[in-house]
């Protein structure tokens, strides 16, 4: 299958929660992906991060690691670039552990700042944590993602950029932050399109064969996200994203981060392999 579809984190259903168990449950749903959420900070140690790699590579689940919220490329204070930078590193070699694919987080806050001057700061920042990385052999993919509110450094072209700019750099494609981002644009079959295709004719195949994308319902106002919905409780396309990603035949990981977590998971999942190319969408 081109693309694996997973959940943001331990399912809820999974019986205890822990990452392994989490894993196992992902297999026994015949879904393909988990993101071991780091969010609140990397709290795995390296032991423990060989044991779930080892349960992972057993059930044939990929994994990514998302790092923690507190990550600022563009602060005002030199320290906490550095404590961002370190974060992004620590969460990287425990995902270079785990045998993760990815390593995924959110960049940067503009803070009134010119956004070319923004985005060049944080090429910068993220070339050195690369180099750092590169020397140590860790080969996982970082990927800044699509933000949800026009505060935040993280519209495609920016995240597009950064992979051009970067080796071993390609996005994370949020769609639910798109949409959001732009106040209830980017939700129709065109638009998720052009999407892609931007992305596709820019970075060509080292993106088109190794995607990553995050998909939820989302709640959104003037500026930009609110909070994660489920799916059938938002207003997002998702039927019309499936056709999408079908046409484009991306390959990659697909990740669900709405509140129902495995439920819209393998709703996205079914829908995407009941359609065929060439197949008519509902409006």
């Amino acid at each position: 299958m081109p693309l694996l579809f997973g959940t943001a984190g331990i399912p809820a259903s999974a019986g205890e929660r822990t990452s392994e168990s989490g894993i196992r449950r992902i297999h026994e749903l015949q879904l393909g992906a988990m993101e071991l959420e780091f969010v609140q900070g990397v709290r795995m140690g390296e032991e423990k991060a060989r044991s779930v790699g080892q349960v992972a590579m057993a059930e044939g689940i990929a994994l990514s690691c998302h790092g923690p919220y507190w990550i600022n490329l563009n602060s005002r204070e030199s320290s906490k670039i550095s404590a961002s930078k370190e974060r992004i590193l620590h969460t990287a070699r425990i995902a270079g552990i785990l045998g993760a694919r990815s390593v995924i987080f959110h960049p940067a806050f503009y803070h009134d700042d010119d956004h070319k001057l923004v985005l060049k700061r944080v090429v910068r920042e993220i070339s050195e944590i690369r180099e750092i990385l590169d020397a140590e052999g860790n080969q996982v993919v970082l990927r800044p993602e699509t933000t949800g509110k026009g505060t935040q450094f993280g519209d495609l072209q920016e995240m597009i950029t950064l992979a051009q700019l970067i080796p071993g750099v390609l996005p994370c494609i949020d769609f639910a932050h798109l949409h959001a981002r732009s106040n209830g644009l980017n939700n129709s079959y065109d638009e998720f399109c052009y999407i892609l295709e931007e992305t596709a004719e820019t970075l060509g195949e080292r993106w088109n064969k190794n995607a990553h994308f995050h998909i939820s319902g989302i709640e959104y106002g003037p500026k930009g996200e609110k909070r994660h919905l489920v799916l059938k409780e938002s207003d997002l396309e998702y039927t019309a994203l499936m056709k999408a990603l079908q046409t484009f035949a991306v390959e990659g990981i697909v990740i669900c981060e709405s509140p129902n977590l495995e439920e819209d998971a393998l709703l996205l999942q079914d829908i995407f392999l009941a359609l065929e190319p060439g197949k008519e969408v509902s409006p």
